[in-house]
């Protein structure tokens, strides 16, 4: 017998329990990756540039992910999507536990990409529109600060693991948490708000992908996946910055036809969470190795000052939700972003020997500027309505989150004119500007608004 839909009047533990694990594991997974690239390098004998296409292979499958995962969602319910999700990043990680070399590897991160791209489109979806509207800033906030206590367990899981074992071994244990989501996931509730809506609904690949849209929309998607692969590759400057520019406008052609007269709030998202991955992701993917080379921590050292970084960015992201709630969501994450301001340059600045006091300001930098990306799901999710609402935070959250994979090249590029720690704090202060602006002058609605003052778009196809 199907379970009832949530009623909203109260939280159900278990069910965001269920959905937190998935945000843990993507904080694992992205941490483990790339912990294990020296060992992985060793075994397959990769080059150090070669091995690095490892970490942003995910990114070239997670768009379709959370666009297909998405349209699961949309199509027959937040709970059957989130099972897939989950399955799939089990089956990618006991995969890349077996795999046999560097091509075997790279095509089941593309899996664990799929899994981890639905789990940012069902579990958000199901736990907002399962809890309380007046608390729905705090379940975000909750539920991404998973991601960094999952990161925090994988640094701690390769120190105790991969002495005495492999690396494969850390993703069978990653099996372990998975099992347990699927476990509880199997008997949840349908979200209330989804499961209130009146039939027809909507399916976004089949907008996209039947029909005669489907003669010109799978060579589109074929040539953004072709291209993303190939910016990965070490090609002349010309030609990746011509595929870069075949990639955007295939995700601009593809995200103007399934949000309909939505287009400008969905292009405008895109980029604002673009511009968000970009401010965060070179302070969490360069930050050990500015540890590690410019002052010269140890291993442990090394290992305390990301402790306190992940618990500070898991307080912060709750401590958002809350003021979210209290005072507006993109108030409280306009204001956390400026509050970042105060801890950038001097967790920068005070060099090595001052260690208790750099983890107290890497408590905070990642509290306030990663932590407030814990109301980007929310924030996101609330430009777009039921019918569509997975599939368009999927597609847009998933479109942005490029901005990870650009964004520690950036800083490596900015870190030959200058010393890597300024070059981490220029690019971050440079682009968290960028972010208060777009979110604090509501760009994506005022953009929807000017569009919606001139002809109307044409509607969203509905298929049943």
């Amino acid at each position: 017998m199907t379970p009832a839909p949530a009623t909203g009047r109260s939280i159900d533990w278990k069910a965001f329990f269920a959905a937190w694990i998935g945000y843990a594991m993507d904080g694992f997974d992205f941490v483990l990756i790339t912990l294990v690239l020296t060992d992985v390098s060793k075994d397959f004998h990769l080059s150090t540039v070669t091995a690095a296409t490892l970490v942003s292979a995910a990114f070239i499958s997670r768009w379709f992910g959370g666009m297909a995962l998405g349209a699961v969602g949309d199509r027959f319910g937040r709970k059957p999507a989130m099972i897939a999700s989950i399955t799939l990043y089990a089956v990618g990680s006991a995969l890349c536990g077996l795999a046999w070399d560097y091509w075997a590897l790279f095509a089941f991160r593309m899996i664990i990409g799929l899994g981890m791209a639905g789990e940012y489109t069902a579990s958000v979806t199901y736990v907002i529109e399962s809890w309380p509207e007046r608390r729905r800033n705090l379940a975000s906030g909750l539920l991404l600060s998973g991601y960094p206590l999952g990161s925090v367990l994988a640094a701690k899981a390769y120190a105790w693991v991969v002495p005495s074992t492999s690396w494969r071994v850390l993703f069978f244990i990653g099996i372990i948490p998975v099992a347990i989501a699927l476990y509880l996931r199997r008997s949840l509730p349908e979200a209330r708000e989804w499961a209130g809506r009146a039939e027809p609904r909507v399916s976004v690949t089949r907008v996209l992908f039947t029909g005669r849209r489907a003669t010109w929309n799978i060579p589109v998607a074929a040539i953004v996946a072709v291209s993303l692969f190939l910016v990965l590759r070490t090609l002349p400057m010309p030609i990746t910055l011509a595929l870069i520019a075949l990639t955007v406008a295939g995700f601009v052609i593809l995200g103007v036809q399934f949000a309909g007269k939505l287009w400008p709030v969905t292009v405008a998202l895109m980029v604002t969470v673009f511009a968000a991955f970009l401010y965060s992701w070179p302070l969490q993917s360069l930050l050990p190795t500015y540890l590690k080379t410019s002052l010269h921590y140890s291993p442990d050292q090394v290992s305390n000052a990301l402790l306190y970084g992940g618990i500070g960015y898991a307080a912060g992201s709750v401590l958002t939700g809350y003021l979210g709630d209290r005072f507006g969501t993109r108030r409280a994450y306009v204001g956390m972003l400026i509050a970042s301001f105060a801890f950038v340059f001097p967790a920068f600045a005070i060099g090595g020997g001052h260690t208790a006091l750099l983890w107290v300001l890497l408590f905070g930098l990642l509290g306030t500027s990663s932590g407030a990306s814990g109301v980007l799901p929310k924030y996101v999710s609330e430009h777009f309505p039921v019918e569509i609402r997975a599939a368009g935070l999927g597609f847009t959250y998933n479109v942005g989150a490029l901005g990870g994979a650009a964004a520690p090249i950036l800083g490596a590029q900015l870190a030959a004119p200058l010393s890597l720690g300024t070059a981490i704090a220029v690019l971050g202060v440079s682009i968290t500007v960028v972010v208060v602006l777009l979110v604090g002058l509501n760009v994506p609605q005022r953009l929807q608004r000017w569009s919606e003052s001139s002809p109307a778009a044409p509607n969203l196809t509905k298929v049943a």
